[in-house]
């Protein structure tokens, strides 16, 4: 375990890891429960029919907001624990307020999970967490409010080391990942979670598509390939094919994926500007994930026996191939003859859950294959067969 040389004391809160982890696949359990549980209504199964608190639309938000914060952010939140300080040379600001933010996170999601069933969820997709300014809010569920403290909280813990590293030497592309992520989503959130709210129609509307999108791409997705450019090159032991490609891929992401969410919205009464600027911008990104994608395949060159042989490597290069299938399948579909056929059908959900869980929850998966024996000083984990039959299941 790294030692930070100043003090002495260990660099890497490993109970912080272990926490953020524990909790997020713990309420992957739930929310899959959740989704299952949706799911059987279009069988004619569904168990609570006539029961509010459990209705299926209620039932489905517990579902994704699940997915999206009880897992991938938790189990994000436990990565970055161990890679920031590694890649900065400094612990994080403060173990206590790591604590504190573990528990008032938990205290978020569970809050929220009450909310969300007691009816007080807002009509923003991916964002029905509760408002205290909502149309139907109350300020008995402040989550809203309570999450940006929470998001700026989170900034500030990793932004503080990063920034100590960066104002004496260059940075490795990951922190720049992980930097305008953290600053992204406090935008992003606010955005999403309030805008729609105060302006009527297909204004409140674009905010809305806007959101859905940017809550994947500009906190998701740097996330992501941030964790990929530090696990890949040190579980190969040998560096990034090309630093130069991967900030191509960087300023790619930051130009273009913003622009990206009218397309949930092709030939609505939305300005057919916004639209085609959607659509350009959409392709273009697509561009940019192949840069992305070649620099990493380069790197496994000499390497090519990796993803057989080690387990992390495995989970990382799939994810990365759904990733690619899921940015061609979506340059596709928002083509305007495309989407006289693909809207409101279940290739959207296709899309949404194989990025979601093929890329996403592949890697975060990888990232808990390779870190969680770590943690406890451990090389491998009680049944590297179970692990296999997990991959291929």
């Amino acid at each position: 375990m790294a030692v930070a040389i100043q003090d002495q004391k260990p660099l890497i809160n490993l109970g912080l890891v272990r926490a953020h982890i524990a909790a997020g696949f713990l309420f992957i359990v739930v929310a899959m429960l959740m989704g299952v549980l949706y799911a059987l209504q279009f069988n004619n199964m569904y168990p609570f029919p006539n029961i509010e608190f459990l209705s299926p639309g209620r039932v489905r938000m517990i579902h994704t907001n699940g997915v999206a914060y009880g897992f991938i952010m938790n189990v994000f939140l436990g990565a970055l624990y161990w890679v920031v300080p590694r890649l900065t040379k400094r612990k994080v600001l403060s173990d206590k307020l790591g604590w504190l933010i573990f528990y008032v996170y938990l205290f978020i999601v569970l809050w929220a999970v009450v909310g969300i069933l007691s009816g007080h969820a807002q009509a923003v997709e991916w964002g029905e967490t509760p408002s205290a300014f909502a149309a139907n809010g109350t300020w008995l569920f402040p989550i809203d409010e309570l999450v940006m403290v929470g998001l700026t909280l989170i900034a500030i813990q990793f932004l503080t080391p990063i920034f100590q590293h960066g104002s004496k030497q260059p940075m490795y592309v990951s922190l720049w990942y992980f930097s305008v992520a953290f600053i992204w989503v406090i935008l992003t959130y606010a955005m999403g979670n309030y805008l729609p709210e105060m302006i009527p129609g297909a204004g409140g509307a674009t905010y809305v598509g806007l959101f859905i999108h940017d809550l994947v791409g500009l906190l998701v997705t740097p996330l992501g390939w941030g964790m990929m450019y530090y696990f890949v090159p040190s579980l190969l032991k040998k560096p990034i094919w090309s630093h130069a490609v991967s900030l191509l891929g960087f300023w790619g992401l930051a130009f273009f994926y913003p622009l990206q969410g009218v397309h949930h919205f092709i030939y609505s009464t939305i300005p057919m500007f916004a639209q085609f600027g959607a659509v350009v911008s959409t392709v273009a990104i697509e561009i940019m994930v192949v840069t992305v994608f070649i620099n990493f395949f380069m790197t496994l060159r000499g390497r090519e026996i990796a993803p057989v042989v080690n387990m992390p490597i495995r989970w990382f290069y799939t994810g990365m191939v759904f990733y690619v299938i899921t940015c061609i399948q979506c340059a596709v579909h928002v083509q305007f003859w495309a989407q006289e056929f693909v809207h409101f059908t279940d290739w959207v959900v296709g899309h949404a859950h194989l990025i979601m869980f093929g890329t996403f929850g592949f890697w975060l998966i990888g990232i808990t294959t390779d870190l969680w024996p770590r943690t406890f000083g451990r090389k491998q984990w009680w049944s590297p067969m179970l692990h296999e039959a997990t991959f291929w299941m």
